[in-house]
């Protein structure tokens, strides 16, 4: 029995990415599916560069602001909800096309996500301490003692992951790998035919297009945007506070910063995203500059 097929569009911010889902959507007869981790909120339609009410009435799309601000997102709760709406879209005859900038996402539906348990607070907070008491070399030695592969797998300055390894490792007494492993075996290339399409600007033009969109963003109203979420009083740590331009903004509205200095950190920390982005494509996809 044939598969159906699963379009994948992947690439940096300011990419381009969402003319091209468009444009496929149209000759496909498809339905657009979010995997960007900043378009799934809601209220910042600016910020986070939501298709325009336009497009969404054209074709339709799906896990585009479907969270408020105060919930956390995730890769597992995403995946989720990305299946469900993929499989809507087969069962419907139209071609589910996932598009977005978010690594993270486009791996857990490839590879599958280990169902790993929630990691308990304190696990954390007393795995941090350590690594900070003992230091990176020796919490690697600690690692090891729970979980040998990840401890020699995992790269030499990676911390994140490192402290990941061993907070799963602790809590429950499997190592990351084998999470991992199970995961993998639930990859929705299993069910659908996937054709992968990376979109990989060059480098300068990437950027000068991050800078313009943002100062756009700015004369469009995301100052309001910021304005109107921080007035919510959300917790600092969530991830919609953490959207490209919301720190940089509300420094401003806090009086910390000028707002042209706020916009030169932003642009930075959008240009910045944007080059790890392209590297995760290049590493992950094996996509080249003008792939497409």
């Amino acid at each position: 029995m044939t598969k159906p097929v699963l379009f994948l569009i992947g690439g940096p911010t300011a990419s381009g990415k969402t003319a091209a889902a468009l444009e496929l959507a149209r000759v496909k007869d498809g339905v657009i599916i979010n995997a960007d981790a900043m378009q799934v909120y809601r209220g910042l339609p600016l910020l986070t560069a939501q298709p325009s009410a336009a497009e969404k009435s054209e074709i339709p799309h799906k896990l585009f602001e479907v969270l408020a601000p105060a919930e956390r997102s995730s890769a597992g709760r995403w995946l989720a909800m990305a299946r469900g709406a993929i499989a809507q879209a087969a069962h419907e005859g139209q071609a589910p096309i996932v598009v977005g900038g978010t690594g993270l996402y486009f791996a857990a539906l490839l590879g599958g996500l280990a169902d790993i348990p929630a990691i308990p607070d304190e696990v954390r907070a007393e795995a941090t301490a350590l690594y900070e008491a003992i230091g990176h070399d020796a919490f690697r030695a600690k690692l090891a003692e729970r979980d040998a592969v990840s401890a020699v797998k995992i790269a030499q300055h990676d911390r994140q992951r490192l402290l990941r390894a061993y907070e799963v490792a602790v809590h429950t007494g499997r190592s990351l790998i084998q999470w991992q492993a199970e995961g993998a075996a639930h990859s929705i290339e299993k069910d659908f035919t996937v054709h992968r399409r990376a979109l990989m600007p060059d480098r300068a033009a990437l950027y000068a297009a991050c800078d313009a969109r943002f100062l756009r963003m700015v004369e469009g109203g995301a100052l309001e945007e910021v304005r109107a979420l921080v007035a919510q009083g959300l917790e600092e740590g969530l991830p919609a506070m953490k959207i490209l331009g919301v720190p940089e903004l509300a420094a401003h509205l806090r009086g910390e910063i000028s707002l042209d200095e706020a916009i030169a950190k932003a642009q930075q920390s959008t240009r910045n995203y944007a080059k790890r982005q392209m590297t995760w494509l290049r590493n992950q996809w094996k996509a080249g500059r003008g792939a497409g």
